[in-house]
């Protein structure tokens, strides 16, 4: 068995570097164009439609399950202990702080961020983006950077609505077929879940998953190889890199948020 030589180990750190770079430089540009492209608020109106509203019913079905889900294991893990009333807290913390932003996005990457991917794939394999270079217009500005701010704005939304069916879920499940007391499930949620502290936390998960979740895919979609091959290498890369991605950050939100 041959071993890695180092010309070949060098080659693909330079490799990786360049295309951290090249990433870096890409984000940078977003965010200089992007404030041009909320003057045409428009081009970013019609992206969240078809990011929102076509991925809305994917979010609430899986929202309800999720919510059902909870409402059965955590009444049955209460019940043991004779806190049973406490269900609707624990259903809402759980999906206001985790579960609402984290499988949300994790959506949202294989609903919306693959469909932006292939979108933008084509559109480079379609030689789309250099015939509007050549009429020295920045597909950067008019194709990515409305399909980013949507993504971002998006994914809040998605998230919140989550994380209220999934409640919803718990409800059904905990009060109309287990028999919690209704006044206790949402007198406990009521008193036990903080705006900032829990609901906000929640929101800002889901703001930095819209960011990272939506660059990535545009950014794959924007490098990929202009080949039917090369797009769809270009779309599972942002169905892996976005869902590690989430995942990861979700940690590190986590533990700086409970250690502030």
């Amino acid at each position: 068995m041959s071993w890695l030589k180092p010309a070949d180990a060098g080659f693909a750190v330079r490799s990786k570097l360049a295309d951290l770079g090249y990433g870096a430089k890409l984000f940078l540009r977003l965010m200089v164009r992007g404030a041009q492209s909320l003057r045409r608020f428009g081009l970013v109106r019609d992206q969240i439609h078809f990011l929102g509203n076509y991925s809305l019913a994917i979010i609430a079905v899986s929202g309800l399950f999720v919510g059902f889900v909870l409402g059965l294991q955590m009444y049955y893990a209460l019940q043991r202990y004779g806190s049973s009333e406490a269900l609707g807290l624990l259903v809402a913390l759980s999906l206001v702080r985790e579960l609402g932003p984290v499988v949300a996005a994790l959506l949202f990457t294989g609903r919306a961020g693959t469909s932006l991917t292939a979108e933008i794939g084509l559109m480079k394999a379609g030689e789309q983006l250099s015939a509007m270079e050549m009429m020295a217009v920045d597909p950067v500005q008019r194709i990515l950077a409305p399909r980013f701010w949507a993504g971002v704005i998006t994914m809040p939304l998605l998230a919140a609505v989550f994380s209220a069916v999934g409640i919803m879920g718990g409800y059904v499940v905990g009060v109309l077929m287990l028999g919690v007391d209704p006044g206790a499930f949402w007198g406990q949620m009521q008193g036990g879940v903080d705006v900032w502290r829990d609901v906000g936390n929640g929101v800002i998960k889901s703001i930095v998953f819209g960011f990272t979740v939506t660059f990535i895919a545009l950014l794959q979609g924007y490098v990929a190889q202009p080949t039917p091959e090369g797009v769809s290498r270009a779309t599972t890369r942002t169905v892996v890199m976005a869902s590690l991605s989430v995942l990861g950050l979700d940690f590190l939100l986590t533990a700086m948020m409970f250690s502030i």
